[in-house]
């Protein structure tokens, strides 16, 4: 039987490891900035429909919605009926649990 070629080995090694870390390949890190989301400022305020590029920009920016939902400022707007129709209008999830540190568990419901 005829021995694996170490390229084979190599990248069975990198793809268990991969798995192990729990992120996709090309995983980047995001800058939870809110201010990128000022194209947003429409559909939020007065439920216009949601641009492109603010659907992307929401996208971009979902890893940081349970940090915006914690922060006193930002959270009346993404707890909003209009945050809600957003979300469903740009296909992008607001999580339904967020933890904060000590204070336990807060639920959207």
């Amino acid at each position: 039987m005829k021995s694996p070629s170490l390229l084979a080995v190599y990248i069975a090694f990198s793809a268990a490891l991969l798995l192990l870390r729990g992120e996709p390949p090309a995983a980047v890190a995001v800058k939870c900035d809110p201010s990128e989301l000022r194209v947003c400022a429409g559909a939020i305020m007065w439920s216009t429909s949601p641009s492109t590029k603010c659907c992307e920009k929401l996208k971009e920016q979902e890893p940081c919605f349970c940090h915006y939902m914690n922060d006193p400022d930002l959270s009346g707007y993404i707890k909003s009926e209009n945050a809600k129709k957003l979300k469903e209008q740009c296909g992008v999830s607001l999580p339904k649990i967020c933890f904060e540190g000590s204070e336990g568990i807060r639920s959207l419901g």
